[in-house]
């Protein structure tokens, strides 16, 4: 609790577990005598809604901006759908993870989500930030033990979760305090962020110009021949990836095999979203027994990303350095070297900018790109004798030490704000610490509130887990 924050004068036990003692004058009520459920089905000038943690209940149009990329569209049976109003809630197929969604518009949705309707006495804005608090969705997960296996969240469970009731002046006070807070939040976060940005890019660029033109300013140079590598130092060779190994195609089953320890696995997506030059240490693991079934690789191998969303990271790779056994997945290219390099100056030679620029120009696709092992046979790498080689990897490791320091500092400050504002939202809306002299006052001017403020900017990044139920939505036309 900060020192501009202060508990209530007078507290009484709710009754509640997740909820614990509130104010004196608040009450609680049944879920179901505030919210209603709505079967009200499609109406023919509803557009597609997408359920996300990351952005609410939005307009599929909208979460495909915003993603990037295009996702198939329902063009039939939108007569089985349930039509959304804005300001409804949606219990989503991942309730239990992220809270219910808000619906930022009015629109259509899949018949197997529910649909709420705030009734008397509600105010949305309040809710979400409470639906979205740890307390809430801890109590929520209570009610999983009356669950099948595959069978999704329901309006029953729901109701099994009193709620707080709260004046609705103190509603809006307390979500007024809430938004504002999130915009100082957020742009703290995003200037994290910028800074994050322009270190990658003076790492990248020391990296670059070190595999392409190596350490010493005054070396001769000679014209490579080539136009994606241009001019290098005339003693250099310049070859092409197939001429110094062999590519394979990984083969694997899925994250389903997942274990917490076993065999080192790298896998596609880990390459997009853990991995930058190099594999130093697994971010996933599968059985002794599974790992049987994917494909082996060794010390110094370098993997490549099969597909992806974008024509820019088409191809993203990383340098295996794990000492012991390990394995790839599925859609992942795995090249061996059949000549002596040092892996780490592959790892950077295959992944700087000159590397990234000749696999976007391979890539092939219109919503998700793939690159093939074909293709990356062609692809050019400026080779220095292997003394210098050595010599260049242990100035990148000294000259980038220090950006490497700076970025994960502000990945630390992001992180924990992150954490801080977490905590804040469970105790402002559990009535935990009295905010109302701390909000806006009345006819200020409020920070515009919409789907942009419900992003990953404050929620952390889109997970992996979010996108199945986004292109199971799109793809199920039948319902």
């Amino acid at each position: 609790m900060t020192s501009d924050m202060r508990p209530y004068p007078e507290y009484k036990d709710s009754g509640l577990p997740w909820l614990g003692r509130i104010p004196a004058y608040w009450g609680v009520r049944a879920s179901k005598r505030m919210f209603t459920e709505s079967g009200e089905r499609a109406r023919p000038d509803d557009k597609q809604l997408s359920a996300t943690q990351a952005y609410g209940v939005i307009l599929q149009q909208d979460y495909e901006r915003r993603v990037g990329r295009k996702v198939v569209r329902i063009l039939n049976h939108l007569e089985k759908r349930k039509h959304v109003e804005e300001d409804d809630f949606v219990i989503s197929m991942r309730s239990f993870q992220g809270g219910l969604e808000r619906a930022w518009c009015r629109g259509a949705i899949r018949s197997s989500y529910v649909v709420l309707k705030p009734g008397e006495g509600i105010h949305v804005p309040y809710f979400a930030h409470l639906f979205k608090s740890h307390p809430y969705i801890q109590a929520l997960r209570t009610t999983s033990e009356f669950i099948r296996d595959g069978q999704d969240l329901t309006f029953w469970n729901f109701s099994r979760v009193q709620l707080p009731v709260i004046p609705l002046d103190e509603q809006k006070a307390i979500a007024d305090y809430l938004d504002a807070n999130a915009v100082e939040v957020r742009r703290f976060i995003r200037n994290r962020r910028r800074l994050i940005e322009v270190l990658n890019e003076q790492k990248q660029a020391i990296i670059n110009r070190a595999v392409t033109r190596g350490l010493d300013p005054d070396v001769p140079m000679k014209d490579s021949g080539i136009d994606e590598v241009g001019n290098v130092p005339k003693h250099w060779d310049v070859r092409q990836l197939g001429r110094m190994g062999r590519f394979s195609k990984g083969n694997g089953g899925t994250k389903e095999d997942d274990v917490a320890e076993g065999v080192p696995c790298i896998r596609y997506g880990d390459l997009y979203m853990h991995y930058k030059f190099f594999v130093e240490r697994s971010h996933s693991h599968v059985s002794t027994e599974r790992s049987c079934d994917y494909t082996s690789i060794q010390h110094g191998d370098i993997l490549f990303a099969g597909s992806g969303e974008t024509i820019e990271e088409i191809g993203k790779s990383a340098v295996n350095l794990v000492e012991s056994r390990a394995c790839c997945g599925g859609d992942v290219i795995l090249f061996r070297p059949g000549m002596k390099l040092v892996p780490r100056f592959m790892g950077y030679a295959t992944d700087c900018w000159q590397g990234m620029s000749q696999k976007s120009r391979m890539g092939r696709g219109i919503t998700i790109m793939h690159i093939y092992g074909d293709q990356l046979k062609y692809m050019w790498v400026a080779l220095p004798p292997l003394p210098e080689q050595t010599a260049i990897v242990e100035y990148l490791c000294k000259a980038t030490a220090g950006i490497d320091a700076a970025k994960d500092h502000a990945q630390r400050e992001i992180d924990l704000i992150r954490e801080h504002r977490t905590r804040l939202i469970a105790d402002v809306v559990t009535g935990k610490v009295d905010v109302r002299h701390l909000a806006p006052a009345p006819g200020a001017e409020l920070p515009e509130s919409g789907p942009e403020d419900i992003d990953e900017t404050l929620n952390g990044e889109i997970s992996e887990e979010d996108e199945p139920e986004l292109v199971e939505e799109a793809a199920d036309a039948d319902d």
